[in-house]
């Protein structure tokens, strides 16, 4: 006989009540997908077509979908003279091209940066935009002014729609361990960085780890990505729970780690929605990808770690008062995550999240959840905390960080 616990009635009435949680939830927060208007004027794709018809010298100008390598091959066989007339003429494309050197993209963004803030202050100040509108752009054009301070990097820059970018903490091209962060619902430009909640922040998250990577390992050179660099759902409508967005940031996280220079070892530490675009990203890493790392996880698309279908380590956390493990962990007709990557028959490595309090707090300085993700990104793997209730975290790890 079987037993009830498992009888398909039981199971058909679980998927229907968390099916209604679903629809509950996006009817109380929003349809985000339905309401979202009209996208506003693109200046990468007019920088793109601009590209297109260009030269340099007697060459034209590369492909902007061309691989990383023929970039690279391409840039490696200009002057400096012509490298710096393409980052003059084309600071947008050249500024997220992948392949182009890391150098010259940072030079670029710069520029572009500058571009922009001088478009959003003539906007802040137009009377013809009604009082809404010229605030915004104020506010763009202080975001912009604040990614402009010295010393800061961008490996990537796009003022389209809400806006995109990636900040680079540390020597990328020189790294011996290079860590992207990847963050979740309502990342766009305004709130890239945060005044008041800092580490709940892409740029505060990036420079939380950065910092905690070199404390946890003064003689090894890291890098960190603050990867921000992909459309996140705005808010938790059904954009938060569907894939779409998901698949698409899955592409351009691909297409990032495959075009990181060097060799490095790379860890990946995705947040919230930032875990679903990783999972789905996935089985086409490049195999430097040594570590996915989730936290606040809403469900990674999979069933268990091996439909992940990856060789890298997975690891998962979520601190005891996070929200997010209210949510139901299910995949009905593309509505939801798939399972809980904490659980145990996930298949995940269960680390410690202590300290954490709440769902935006994985990165604050003196949790165990930032220590283990340090930890986890210079590859001092016995040095990780497992979860209180868990064991086997390190499991199968030898020295030197082989799995």
């Amino acid at each position: 006989m079987i037993p009830f616990a498992s009888s398909p009635a039981l199971l058909t009435w679980r998927t229907l009540l968390a099916l209604a949680v679903v629809f509950v939830m996006l009817a109380t927060t929003g349809w985000t997908a339905v309401q979202r208007g009209q996208s506003p004027a693109d200046p990468l794709k007019a920088a793109v077509a601009s590209w297109r018809k260009g030269s340099i010298g007697h060459r034209r100008l590369p492909d902007p979908r061309s691989s990383p390598r023929r970039i690279a091959a391409f840039f490696g066989a200009l002057t400096s003279g012509e490298r710096s007339r393409l980052v003059s003429r084309y600071p947008l494309v050249v500024g997220n091209l992948n392949g182009a050197p890391v150098s010259l993209r940072y030079r670029a963004n710069r520029l572009a940066l500058r571009q922009e803030a001088a478009v959003e202050r003539r906007r802040a100040e137009d009377t013809q935009l009604s009082p809404e509108g010229r605030g915004l752009a104020a506010k763009t054009e202080q975001q912009y002014a604040s990614m402009l301070e010295p010393g800061r990097d961008f490996l990537a820059f796009d003022p389209s729609g809400t806006g995109r970018a990636a900040e680079v903490f540390g020597d990328l091209a020189h790294a011996r361990r290079i860590s992207v962060v990847v963050p979740g619902v309502d990342t766009n430009m305004l709130t890239f960085q945060k005044t008041g909640k800092w580490y709940s922040a892409p740029a505060g998250m990036g420079s939380s780890l950065y910092t905690a990577e070199r404390a946890a390992s003064p003689s090894t050179s890291t890098a960190v990505i603050a990867w921000a660099d992909y459309t996140a759902p705005a808010g938790l409508g059904m954009d938060a729970a569907i894939g779409t967005l998901a698949r698409a940031g899955a592409v351009r996280l691909t297409a990032l780690a495959r075009a990181l220079p060097g060799a490095a070892p790379v860890s990946l530490f995705c947040h919230s929605y930032g875990s679903v675009v990783c999972g789905v990203a996935a089985r086409d890493l490049p195999r430097r990808v040594v570590d996915v790392a989730v936290a606040g996880s809403p469900g990674m698309r999979v069933g268990s770690a091996a439909g992940l279908r990856t060789r890298a380590r997975v690891w998962a956390m979520r601190d005891t008062g996070d929200w997010i493990q209210d949510i139901p962990y299910v995949d009905v007709v593309g509505l939801g995550h798939g399972a809980d990557p904490v659980s145990a028959g996930f298949g995940a490595r269960v680390v410690s999240a202590a300290g954490a309090q709440g769902h935006a707090g994985y990165f604050q300085p003196g949790t165990t959840s930032l220590d283990n993700f340090a930890d986890i990104a210079v590859g001092d793997y016995g040095a990780v905390v497992c979860a209180g209730d868990v064991s086997g975290c390190h499991d199968g790890i030898h020295a030197g960080g082989d799995s």
